[in-house]
């Protein structure tokens, strides 16, 4: 059975549960196979060589964890730079955030050429490699530069952008050829395979070989919709734990004249935070009846918080919500609880599970696993409602949510009303639909099939060529 190595910017130790599902699923395999996990160490040395670092390794059970350090000058233009103020904001539709900075994609480029470098003695001949997200969408052609044959897989995380925002990135192209050096791509919903295969085709005249299989720019890849779920088990016996049932109750009781709506994100503008309190400010407005009667709790974890952008989003909530408390709140009841900062994951459940109304509303998600969360910690005998945006891809999924538009506030706002009058036998039925489709597409699933595809992935043996764009 080959080996699985597992690549992303961050890796976590699988044997702990903290690590969150995806690394429970990914252990599983990595476990079996004796595998390794790669990625960045998470220190920046203030006096390390630009691409240059140190190399370290320890053993997690039967899994390898190799991760490499950063200098300040290489994180501030792969992390900050590049990963985070190009292709964060573009793939998330927001090319008004975007600082196109052109010293960023050569710090982009030589930290991926380092990660390779450093990868490749590692590697066993039978491997299976498996990339993930935004940060390393290089790389396989970075190691295929270097002689590496091994399959290689990536699976992009985020959302990818419609072709003319892809296409406002300076060099896209040789980004979009990178994708090329991989056997199979994997994207989160069948949007984003849509406007991927679009781009290809306006921009690099692709052409179908097969079902979802493209070729382009002399060599081919397999593309495909693998939406990403949660350990529906692993979530319950963390609902069920005393830290979930003790913040179920303490709220229930705080709350017991009150209908809580519970929004938690990080503190991101792809989130649609702001959007969200408006309205709920529209919902106290055109139904007076919820005053004094519902609470919302916004949880917005901090998120690089050194970047202009984000800063500005949190003195724009700030004001929001002091604006509403200010304007609605009473001696009795305040209308709006924020809380910026981290909520320990063994809480989220027993919060889920006390509020009335989950709000996922982002401006535009690749996939948001809060929603599936929200959903998997109610009471099926009286569950909450879940509003979705429309923009989020667990909305392909997830269509026994309430789906809204997050720009139409006013329509929002009747949504909300919608679902705090719902009726239980609807609830019910909503609920029990979703869940039936979070089980089924577990994360399980989502390795499983990934993995399954990746292997009869076909081969290609001319993509050589296509490293550092060449």
């Amino acid at each position: 059975m080959s080996r699985l190595v597992v690549i992303s910017n961050r890796i976590a130790d699988p044997r702990k549960p903290a690590a969150g599902g995806l690394a429970v699923a990914l252990g599983e395999t990595l476990n079996q196979t004796g595998g390794l996990w790669f990625g960045w160490s998470g220190t920046v040395t203030e006096d390390g060589l630009p691409g240059e670092g140190t190399l370290h390794t320890r053993q997690a059970g039967n899994v390898t964890l190799a991760t490499v350090d950063l200098c300040r000058e290489d994180h501030d233009s792969y992390y900050y730079g590049y990963s985070n103020s190009v292709l964060w904001p573009v793939f998330h539709y927001r090319l008004d955030l975007a600082d196109f900075n052109a010293g960023y994609i050569a710090g982009y480029r030589r930290v991926n050429q380092m990660y390779a470098r450093k990868l490749l003695p590692l590697l066993k001949d039978d491997d299976v490699i498996w990339v993930h997200d935004y940060h390393l969408i290089p790389l396989a052609a970075e190691l295929r530069a270097l002689g590496c044959r091994q399959k290689i897989g990536f699976f992009l995380h985020i959302p990818v952008p419609p072709p003319l925002i892809m296409a406002a990135i300076p060099q896209h192209e040789w980004l979009m050829r990178s994708f090329f050096a991989y056997d199979l791509v994997g994207l989160q919903s069948e949007a984003d395979v849509a406007h991927f295969t679009r781009y290809l085709d306006q921009e690099a005249s692709a052409q179908a070989v097969g079902p979802q299989r493209l070729r382009a720019f002399g060599a081919t890849v397999q593309v495909g919709a693998f939406p990403i779920g949660i350990d529906v088990d692993e979530f319950a016996r963390l609902a069920a734990a005393p830290e979930a049932m003790d913040t179920f109750h303490s709220m229930r009781e705080e709350y017991s004249r009150r209908r809580l709506l519970l929004g938690i994100d990080r503190l991101d503008y792809s989130k649609g935070i702001p959007q969200r309190v408006r309205a709920f400010r529209e919902l106290l407005s055109r139904y007076p009846e919820n005053q004094h009667s519902a609470t919302l709790v916004m949880i917005a974890s901090p998120s690089r918080d050194s970047v202009n952008a984000y800063a500005d989003l949190r003195t724009e909530l700030e004001g929001l919500c002091g604006a509403i408390n200010g304007d609605f709140g009473d001696l009795d009841w305040m209308p709006l609880r924020y809380i910026h900062r981290t909520v320990a994951r063994k809480r989220v459940p027993g919060l889920c599970r006390a509020a009335a109304v989950g709000l996922v509303t982002p401006l535009r998600d690749g996939m948001n696993l809060v929603a599936k969360e929200y959903v998997a910690a109610q009471d099926p005998e009286d569950p909450g409602v879940l509003v979705l945006s429309r923009f989020a891809g667990a909305a392909e999924q997830m269509k026994e949510a309430l789906l809204v538009n997050p720009y139409d506030t006013q329509g929002m706002a009747d949504t909300i009303q919608t679902a705090l009058q719902m009726p239980l036998p609807e609830r019910q039925r909503r609920h029990q639909r979703l869940m039936e489709n979070i089980r089924e597409h577990d994360v399980h699933w989502w390795r499983k099939s990934y993995l399954s595809a990746l292997e009869q992935a076909g081969e290609d043996d001319d993509r050589s060529h296509l490293a550092r764009g060449s």
